[in-house]
């Protein structure tokens, strides 16, 4: 039989073999001992990396993942100035506003104006940032945290602040009252609701006109801490009332009110 066909016949016969009679027949040579261990070693490796390494990426950890660790805590508010302690010589009593609640940068600050168009008095509503700027001279201005709703969404442009109210009546507008049947005791025709604890508009009202008519948008006070430069109101510009009470007494009726345009879409919710 020739050589080729003796090979042929090798191979035919080792294809109909079981694979068990293979294997015992060629036995594969044995592994060092070290490989079994590294073997082993990156087995068990990989299992742990698997069993530990789930969830969220969170850069700077071996894995990519935060080993479902909570995020850092951010840091406290530090206490706020005397000047949001209880006021108690008004008609009426402002309580202090809590701390830990407001962050500082929604504290009335002087600061430098940044509408330097703006004329001395005037004032400047950004309700994206939650600010309210009265220019000062030499270029500064005050600033202070405001709360924002639906109305400021709504409208934008320039009014003239009208008059001013100390402890105003609260009257809801028929607007209002078709959203909000319960606000119909508080109507224009049944004379409003009387100043105090629980007015919406708080310790102060600045009432914004447009071309002699009256636009129904205030900037105000009674706003709760919590919302400071949010916007979740269907009022106007809320503001703390230890702070719109400092604004009413440096502002002047017939200064020009700018209410910026938002750039953001609606957020929140309504609260009242």
């Amino acid at each position: 039989m020739s050589r080729l066909r003796l090979t042929l016949l090798a191979f035919l016969c080792l294809a109909l073999l079981p694979w068990g009679a293979f294997a015992r027949a060629f036995p594969a040579p044995p592994q060092p001992a070290a490989a079994e261990a590294v073997t082993d070693g990156a087995v068990t490796a990989i299992l742990t990396f698997e069993r530990h390494c789930k969830g969220p990426a969170l850069p700077g950890s071996p894995c990519g993942h935060d080993h479902g660790q909570p995020p850092p805590a951010p840091p406290p508010i530090p206490p706020l100035p005397a000047r949001y302690g209880a006021i108690t010589d008004e008609p009426y009593p402002v309580p202090a506003v809590p701390e830990g609640v407001v962050p500082p940068r929604f504290w009335r600050q002087e600061v430098d104006n940044p509408y330097p168009d703006m004329a001395e008095g005037d004032l400047t509503v950004d309700p994206d940032d939650g600010y309210l700027h009265l220019a000062l001279p030499g270029g500064r201005a005050l600033r202070y945290g405001v709360g924002t709703g639906a109305a400021a969404y709504d409208w934008s442009g320039t009014a003239r602040l009208q008059f001013r109210r100390r402890w105003p009546r609260w009257k809801a507008p028929d607007s209002m009252i078709e959203r909000r049947p319960e606000f119909a005791p508080y109507s224009v025709a049944n004379g409003g609701m009387d100043p105090g604890p629980g007015n919406p508009l708080g310790a102060r009202a600045l009432y914004l006109f447009q071309n002699g008519e009256d636009t129904l948008y205030r900037i105000h006070g009674a706003c709760e801490p919590q919302y400071v430069g949010k916007a979740v109101s269907s009022g106007c510009v809320r503001m703390l009332d230890q702070d719109v009470i400092d604004l009413h007494d440096r502002v002047r009726d017939g200064v020009t009110v700018t209410v910026l345009p938002s750039v953001r879409p609606a957020r929140l919710e309504t609260v009242w």
